[in-house]
């Protein structure tokens, strides 16, 4: 099991690092992380829903993603509520102060049988557990799922990872192992600096003052990573400053308040010519080259904010009725229609259930509702167009409530009308995940070049997948040369 000493120490990398490497040796790694809050979301095969980071980790581990690796998913709406996933379906919503009263039970119960399926879906794996947050907030200890209970459960060897790019590492780790209980202690089996700037060697006298006075050994030092990786939630996202030397093409993403699946931008933000600049309501657009909406929790409390913002709706409305590519993803495509009616008053509205006007970007009506669409999905691509009109597959998954229908002749995006359309120069789909494939980002990308007179990128270019293995296998080489697994692995 991977604990951290914080939030955001780099348990989920360094999880996924460990079942790339574990798979190397011939094993089947099976991750697992019991409940997981985020907003950045994957639909399995069987149309479960589950933390993105998990299913990272199951790409790393060489297996298909399935919902039984994070039976627990709880996805922030705002006011201290969240949406309930168990066992990647809807159970609900809670507040806050009432889950640990509430939820506790089934939330325990979902674990087990998320264990269950997973083994029984893979006899003989070898369970790689990530845990949440700290593993010692005494306020949460009695109740927490997902930490050292589930340790104690599963008899897990544990390494605790701690950030020292925040500074305090030393304290960090002391006080983390102060504050667990007798017979928890002995279920840590080492320790791991992440994030380490510098020479490796000017850690060691830290190295061995720790050894020395916890009696635990540090199995590595991880160094600060250059690559880019997918971050598991909005924390990580804001740190992504740089600029980009030699990027041709700037693209604003609309840094919604209730974003969600930010994932989606992660093949653009692997693209060399492509730089992203997040924009958030109360700033200016600027002069960008396409202008992507990402996906919303809250559909009807992003278009407030929006439109609270007059000065960036306005830019946008501008920018769109110049010519300027839009282009919008679920709740972002939602955002950018005529009409959304939200009966039940799910989507965050500040009145309840409402109506609202849209940005009026596409002639689209949106009805709130019903249960989740959740699917993988497959398609040919009617937009953008070439001269040949050759069409290409595009693929992803959908992840939303409400159906939405045109209100006027509208052109489809793709083979099935109602995955998305397009008007003009701004254009929506459900499907997440459509930059993934190669091809069509590329020739989405080659529609703006040629708009500004750059060069045409080859679109002979693969999944975003291939991409994103090779990063998997580049953390799992510095994992390798960096940390010793044998106290880990080795039987007691």
């Amino acid at each position: 099991m991977v604990l951290g000493t914080s939030s955001g120490a780099g348990k989920s990398l360094m999880t996924a690092a460990l079942c790339r490497v574990l798979r190397r040796r011939a094993e089947t790694p099976l991750p697992f992380k019991g409940q997981n809050m985020s907003n950045n979301a994957w639909v399995d095969q069987a149309g479960g829903e589950m933390a993105y980071s998990q299913a990272l980790q199951a790409w790393a581990a060489g297996l298909e993603p399935q919902c039984a690796m994070n039976p627990v998913l709880l996805k922030p709406q705002g006011d201290s509520t969240s949406e309930v996933i168990h066992l990647g379906q809807s159970a609900g919503s809670c507040r806050a102060e009432h889950y640990y009263r509430d939820w506790f039970r089934p939330g325990w119960a979902a674990i087990r049988q998320g264990l269950n399926q997973l083994q029984a879906a893979h006899p003989g794996g070898r369970l790689v557990l990530e845990g949440a947050g700290s593993p010692v907030e005494v306020n949460l200890q009695p109740r927490d799922l997902t930490n050292l209970r589930l340790a104690q459960y599963l008899r897990a060897r544990c390494i605790l990872v701690a950030d020292i790019e925040r500074g305090g590492v030393f304290a960090q780790l002391v006080g983390t192992l102060a504050l667990l209980r007798p017979v928890e202690r002995p279920l840590i089996r080492g320790l791991l600096i992440n994030r380490f700037r510098g020479r490796r060697e000017l850690f060691d006298e830290g190295r061995r003052w720790l050894e020395a006075n916890t009696g635990i050994p540090v199995l590595g030092v991880m160094p600060w990573l250059d690559e880019l990786f997918p971050p598991e939630d909005s924390l990580d996202l804001l740190e992504r400053r740089g600029r980009k030397r030699g990027a041709e093409l700037e693209i604003a993403v609309l840094k919604l308040p209730s974003l969600s699946n930010f994932s989606d931008l992660d093949p653009l933000e692997a693209e060399p010519s492509v730089n992203l600049r997040w924009v958030a309501p109360g700033e200016t657009l600027g002069q960008p080259d396409a202008v992507v909406v990402p996906g919303s929790k809250q559909t009807l409390r992003d278009l407030e904010a929006l439109q609270q913002s007059a000065a960036l709706c306005s830019d946008l409305q501008r920018f769109a009725a110049q010519g300027g590519h839009v282009f919008g993803i679920c709740g972002g495509m939602q955002l950018l229609g005529r009409e959304l009616h939200d009966p039940d008053g799910r989507e965050g509205g500040s009145h309840g259930a409402a109506s609202a006007p849209g940005l009026n970007l596409l002639p689209l009506r949106t009805v709130f509702g019903g249960s989740k669409a959740l699917r993988q999905r497959s398609s040919q691509a009617h937009w953008p167009a070439i001269s040949d009109g050759a069409a290409l597959q595009i693929e992803g998954f959908e992840l939303h409530r409400g159906s939405t229908t045109a209100l006027e002749p509208c052109a489809p995006l793709c083979a099935d009308a109602a995955l998305g359309w397009v008007c003009g120069s701004v254009a929506g789909t459900y499907l997440h995940g459509v930059f993934e494939s190669g091809p069509w980002r590329r020739r989405w990308l080659n529609q703006l070049r040629q708009r500004q007179g750059l060069p045409l990128l080859s679109e002979q270019q693969p999944h975003h997948s291939r991409q994103r293995d090779a990063l998997l296998d580049r953390l799992a080489d510095a994992f390798e040369a960096h940390v010793n697994l044998e106290p880990l692995l080795r039987q007691p």
